[in-house]
């Protein structure tokens, strides 16, 4: 039986399982716009999702049925990752870690109102970073030397394939952890390639091929980028891998081939300590530097140059996972360090930030993970 035919035949079984539903834990009569910005608590004793319209008043709480974690070592970045909270646009979905219970919550999405449909397992333990391709859906499992797991979305259930889980085969006893943990998986553009970014563990990007069913190559391209801990990645118009690499603190370009090998391109310095996150829209792309609560912003070419755009002071320290309007015209960014909260920058037309208004997290004094609508 093959992987496709076998997900639709335990498909039944396994929602059953796993599917819950509940509404808000909170909620105000405010009027829900058609834009704004989720944010999720991560709360050690019960993760939740914190919706607030464009203007950052917030305006609903819910519940993820799960908890949120901590890596050892964190400051400003509890999970130490990006894409713990990933919402997918085209199918109304949004999918959050909750790395202390080694699940994933995911969300109906109307607007501003998020309702639970189902809490799954991760296939792993102390999961932090969500890719989503078409109905394909990866997560990323940071401990016990990490893995990468594969479902397939269903309507609007996930149903983990076993076969389509791979280990990474990191070095569990690395510290400080936080910065020995793999930090993102990202699908390519095309839907070929998974990436995933092992940080000081390896300073490598891993690179599996993605065959027609959606599973994995056995074994990934190994892309070695020494001391240069890539910690996440986002790809421009023209498909390179636009990377957020924390040893030198800058922006580099990389060409993906088809067997997963990447070629550098070009590098430029973000100058901002800590650079770890990145995001990408209209050829623009912003790096948080969590070590200086800045914002850098670049635009790449079409043979993979990075132009500087300078950099923009967010309202808190540390600043982490940020995140883009649908409409490309405002940044959302959080900051951590204990005082978390979410600054908001208008985008100009030449790409540059704005730094417009912030506020703090609802019960978010270990958030982490952003994702607006």
């Amino acid at each position: 039986m093959n992987n496709t035919t076998r997900a639709a035949a335990v498909a039944g079984a396994v929602l059953a399982a796993t599917a819950t539903t509940a509404g808000p834990a909170s909620a105000s009569t405010r009027h829900h716009p058609a834009g704004g910005v989720f944010v999720q608590t991560n709360a050690l004793d019960g993760n939740s999702i914190v919706a607030f319209d464009e203007h950052l008043h917030a305006l609903a709480t819910y519940s993820t049925g799960g908890r949120g974690g901590l890596q050892t070592g964190a400051a400003a970045d509890p999970l130490a990752s990006q894409g713990s909270l990933t919402l997918d646009r085209e199918h109304g979905l949004l999918y959050a870690v909750n790395a202390g219970s080694n699940t994933i919550t995911v969300f109906a999405v109307r607007g501003a109102r998020l309702t639970r449909l189902q809490v799954t397992g991760s296939g792993g333990v102390f999961p932090t970073s969500v890719a989503v391709h078409g109905n394909l859906v990866y997560v990323l499992n940071t401990r016990d030397g990490g893995s990468v797991q594969g479902f397939r979305r269903i309507g609007d259930r996930l149903v983990r394939v076993p076969s389509w889980h791979r280990s990474l085969g990191l070095d569990a006893t690395a510290t400080p952890e936080f910065t020995h943990s793999a930090g993102q998986v990202a699908f390519t553009p095309d839907g070929r390639h998974l990436l995933i970014t092992t940080k000081a563990n390896t300073n490598e990007i891993l690179a599996f091929g993605v065959d027609h069913t959606g599973g994995l190559t056995l074994a990934a391209a190994h892309n070695v980028e020494a001391g240069a801990v890539p910690f996440a990645a986002a790809f421009d118009r023209w498909g390179h891998a636009v990377v957020a690499e924390a040893g030198p603190n800058a922006a580099a370009t990389f060409s993906v081939h088809h067997d997963g090998r990447l070629t550098a391109l070009s590098s430029s310095p973000t100058g901002g300590a800590a650079t770890c996150w990145i995001v990408g829209v209209n050829g623009v792309f912003y790096l948080s530097n969590a070590g200086s609560a800045t914002i850098s912003a670049f635009r790449t070419r079409a043979d993979g140059s990075l132009e500087s755009l300078g950099a923009e002071a967010t309202d808190g320290p540390g600043a982490v996972d940020a995140t883009v309007s649908p409409d490309g015209r405002t940044l959302y960014a959080q900051t951590g360090g204990g005082t978390d909260g979410v600054t908001k920058f208008t985008i100009a037309r030449d790409g540059r930030l704005h730094r417009a208004s912030s506020t703090t997290v609802p019960g978010g004094a270990n958030s982490e993970g952003i994702a607006a609508f």
